[in-house]
């Protein structure tokens, strides 16, 4: 189950020590892309992967086709090393502003990788009303 928040770090050559918990869950290999809807970077297992591709392309080409370009374009397949690193590839580095401090956090079905500052205004930016809404619709 990919959940839990976790601070990290990426060095001078681009590589974040992925935290173990979610290596373990993610498998030995898995997909890291932009998200197209926050200043952050989707990681998915090659599972999970599979089956957004495959929703994708269920959509007439059309309505998908730049979202398949985009998401595929982005796309990289990732192999931690023995130390558990992943080289984040500089254009998925720029689009999510990733410097020295990063938050991984799971999000359920995927990871998402955070500047760590805009990971804590989007945490700030919350408020209990919102939440309330949300867990309301749920039926919390």
């Amino acid at each position: 189950m990919l959940i839990g928040s976790y601070k990290c770090t990426t060095d001078a050559k681009g590589r974040l020590n992925f935290p173990a918990k979610l290596r373990a869950d993610l498998g030995t290999r898995f997909v890291i892309t932009r998200s197209l809807t926050d200043p952050c970077l989707n990681v998915y297992s090659l599972e999970e992967w599979a089956r957004v591709e495959e929703k994708l392309h269920a959509l007439p080409i059309v309505k998908a086709g730049n979202i398949i370009r985009m998401l595929s374009g982005c796309a990289s397949e990732a192999e931690p090393d023995a130390q558990g690193r992943v080289v984040i590839p500089a254009q998925l580095r720029t689009y999510a502003n990733l410097e020295k401090d990063v938050v991984v956090i799971g999000a359920s079905t995927h990871c998402e990788i955070w500047n760590k500052d805009k990971w804590e205004a989007l945490c700030s930016a919350l408020d209990s009303e919102t939440i309330a809404d949300v867990m309301n619709e749920l039926g919390f």
